[in-house]
């Protein structure tokens, strides 16, 4: 995904996400306008328009735009405030849908709702303006079926701040369907704006900028963000990650003796006599019972080259270990080839831990290879050692 970038990264970020047929540079006014508010401004190129590659594969459905979204997102130091028009806000919503809500600060979208107007849909899909943009098949890619069935269930899940505007002479968004806009997500803030049709920030960018900056100053200021009790999570969670950390893969064996792991930074030393060491597990997690019900596990600490397997362990799949080399250890448990350091431990203790459940482990056999270096993650990105 090309990527036009404006201000300083150290500002509150920004991700303005174009609708069909646009590309990043005709957010260049509002980049500007934004800049000169002190934000860090990403406007990307959907897929098939100006720089970006045109797949392969020909997929223009709604999941695809929105996992490419979602991949820059996690390329952020910090969660940025994501706007969207039209297409783009559809694609923004679907971004942080379920596991992606913890990749933004709050969102902005204009000119959709999960009522469209199919007709009016396709004759703008048609326009002559669309040819020079980059690759057509984008205008059959998206099923209008599955964008409205998506946008209602994201607006009934969604708790991020949300500024809603539609345009007052929009032909795909009837009054209806701006009304049960409205009710599927009563926190948001709902805007009409005079003069514009579907795609607002081009239609009227003077008020566009206006409500989006008013919005930014409210709900992502520049100041220092603070938690107090009762806060929002997410802004816990930021604060934690600025506490950087090394990566692990922890493993274990199911009742079948089957192997078993998962990512995991929450990691730490507790004792050297006897020699002790814990990590935390949410209570979500997949693998919860596994690791409660076996009586041993390995915590392996990932170097720098081991991001994919990182990446890998992170992820719901059926199969971890079927591209990851490992050895069986005591009891068969999973020591991940080629790691900095894998610490074999008998449980020692498990203890609740609020929303995650606590094992603690007795070390009975370390193996650890000095001359690489670890793979680091500090706010919500892996990095590595800058040596002086």
């Amino acid at each position: 995904m090309s990527v036009e970038r404006h201000g300083s990264p150290e500002d509150p970020g920004v991700v303005l996400v174009h609708t069909g047929g646009r590309r990043s540079s005709d957010w260049r006014q509002t980049a500007e306008a934004l800049v000169a508010a002190g934000r860090h401004v990403l406007c990307p190129d959907l897929r098939g328009h100006g720089l970006s590659a045109r797949p392969a594969d020909g997929r223009y459905d709604l999941e695809a735009y929105a996992e490419d979204l979602r991949a820059l997102l996690r390329s952020l130091p910090t969660r940025p405030v994501i706007v969207g028009v039209a297409m783009g806000a559809a694609i923004a919503l679907a971004a942080i849908a379920d596991e992606g809500a913890h990749l933004a600060a709050g969102v902005v979208v204009a000119g959709v709702a999960p009522i469209l107007d199919p007709d009016a849909v396709r004759q703008l899909a048609r326009s002559r303006r669309f040819d020079a943009i980059g690759d057509r098949r984008w205008t059959t890619g998206l099923d209008i079926t599955d964008l409205e069935r998506t946008l209602d269930s994201v607006l009934g899940q969604i708790r991020l701040p949300i500024l809603i505007l539609h345009g007052a002479d929009n032909p795909l968004v009837s009054r209806d369907a701006r009304d049960a806009m409205a009710r599927r997500a009563p926190h948001a803030r709902h805007v009409e704006v005079e003069g514009a049709a579907h795609d607002v920030a081009a239609d009227q960018p003077e008020q566009f900028q206006a409500h989006l900056l008013e919005f930014l100053e409210t709900e992502a200021p520049r100041d220092p963000q603070a938690y107090h009790a009762g806060s929002d999570v997410r802004t816990l969670r930021d604060a934690l990650g600025c506490f950087g950390t090394g990566v692990t893969v922890v493993t274990t064996v199911d009742q079948n003796g089957a192997p078993v792991g998962l990512t995991a930074n929450s990691f730490t030393s507790v004792s050297l006599d006897p020699p002790l060491l814990l990590f935390c597990l949410a209570r979500t997690a997949g693998s919860l019972a596994a690791f409660e019900a076996s009586s041993t596990f390995a915590v392996n600490v990932l170097h720098i080259g081991q991001q994919p397997t990182s990446d890998r362990f992170a992820r719901r799949s059926e199969d971890r270990f079927a591209e990851t080399a490992f050895e069986a250890w005591h009891d068969g448990v999973p020591a991940l080839v080629g790691s900095l350091a894998v610490f074999l431990c008998r449980k020692h203790a498990v203890h609740d831990g609020g929303d995650h459940r606590i094992f603690v482990g007795e070390v009975i056999r370390a193996r650890f290879e000095p001359r690489r270096d670890p793979l680091l993650y500090f706010r919500g990105r892996y990095r590595r050692l800058h040596f002086a």
